[in-house]
């Protein structure tokens, strides 16, 4: 089964991992109602936050990455860098963004990110 799971904004920033491609990873998500009683969405979550969304824990394997601009266009990436990385503050990644077929350079204006798992 495959979960689009929405990463991104402060959380990621502060203390996100990257996402890669063919990665197997394990995400803590809440679970949120969807747009205009559309299926439910999985924001991940790094915070043991107050919150009356439940959490769910998803393992999988990262089968797409992508960008979702302001306009809504979702824009595939290669990778997602760790919230650090994107920030500027580590010295092992310079978190840039690329396409992935191309290598041709990403330019974010939003920080929502779309991993999609196989779980």
């Amino acid at each position: 089964m495959r979960v689009v799971v929405e990463v991104g904004g402060w959380q990621h920033a502060c203390c996100g991992p990257a996402y890669e491609r063919d990665a197997v990873v394990e995400v803590t998500c809440l679970v949120v109602p969807g747009v205009e009683g559309g299926p439910p969405r999985h924001v991940e979550t790094h915070h043991e936050l107050t919150t009356r969304h439940p959490r769910v824990t998803l393992r999988g394997r990262v089968v797409d990455v992508a960008v979702q601009h302001p306009d809504g266009e979702v824009e595939p990436v290669l990778r997602l860098p760790g919230g650090r990385a994107l920030r500027g503050y580590d010295d092992t990644d310079d978190g840039h963004l690329e396409q992935p077929w191309t290598g041709l350079p990403v330019t974010a204006d939003s920080e929502l990110f779309l991993v999609t798992l196989e779980t």
